[in-house]
């Protein structure tokens, strides 16, 4: 779905049915690169120029919450310059992004196992993180060093340990039981996503949100996210703003 103008994607968007929660698997960045005849690290500083395009865009579309998958427990197996790269990312991100951030409003958040990070690279999400605190618009939310499947294993521990110390009876545990253990928690009502977008063409979920995003809309794109912009991204909000969500009942208009 194609339109010429951001105006012509303004008009089609429905501001009734912007969803609150986007998730976006930042795919492409190392293709990007090799395309162009660059090393993998410029694909990854120029996605982190179009992560800046996306937040603010999805802030003016009224999205509450954006979370990106920006590092994953199982990117520690690429090649070490690589990921030292990576890590050295979000003090150079911050520094420079944050005021623009508390310009609209944005605050952000961040989930993963932040301890397991080097000490410069915790404490460049954690002072970002406290500047943003007092924001009450969209919450950017970084997922990094994350995974999913380690996420669900902490939550099952900690639910066990609560069982075994006789805080919570096994016949007690339900869906919100693990919610509220799970890395989203702090969102609340907005923590499972109403949409997952991938960029790069790949059609797969690489161990990201596997509770949250139940009965998220899927969506990809063959578009590098390097190459992602605004009007991608409207055009993505549309194609969203086309499926009927039906969380397992049937469609109220058409009872089928």
């Amino acid at each position: 779905m194609v339109f010429n103008t951001k105006k012509t994607q303004i008009e089609r968007l429905d501001p009734d049915n912007i969803p609150n929660h986007v998730a976006i698997i930042m795919d492409g960045n190392g293709r990007w690169a090799k395309r162009r005849h660059l090393p993998r690290i410029a694909g990854h500083k120029k996605g982190m120029d179009t992560v800046k395009t996306i937040t603010i865009a999805a802030s003016k579309l009224g999205v509450k919450v954006l979370t990106l998958y920006a590092f994953s427990t199982e990117n520690w197996k690429r090649p070490t310059d690589e990921v030292n790269y990576l890590m050295s990312l979000p003090t150079t991100f911050f520094s420079n992004f944050v005021p623009d951030l508390i310009k609209n409003n944005v605050s952000v958040k961040v989930m993963g196992y932040v301890d397991q990070l080097p000490p410069a690279t915790q404490k460049a999400v954690r002072d970002a993180v406290e500047q943003t605190k007092d924001c009450t618009g969209m919450v950017l939310n970084f997922a990094l060093n994350y995974g999913s499947r380690a996420e669900i294993t902490t939550a099952v521990k900690e639910i066990a340990q609560e069982v075994a110390t006789g805080n919570l009876a096994a016949t007690e545990i339900n869906d919100q039981t693990i919610d509220q253990h799970l890395m989203t928690n702090f969102l609340g009502d907005l923590a499972d996503p109403d949409v997952l977008i991938r960029s790069s063409g790949e059609e797969r979920i690489s161990n990201f949100l596997l509770w949250q995003i139940a009965y998220s809309e899927l969506i990809f794109t063959d578009t590098y996210w390097p190459d992602f912009t605004a009007e991608l991204f409207a055009n993505l909000i549309i194609e969203y703003q086309g499926r009927h969500r039906r969380f397992g009942g049937l469609d109220p208009d058409k009872k089928e």
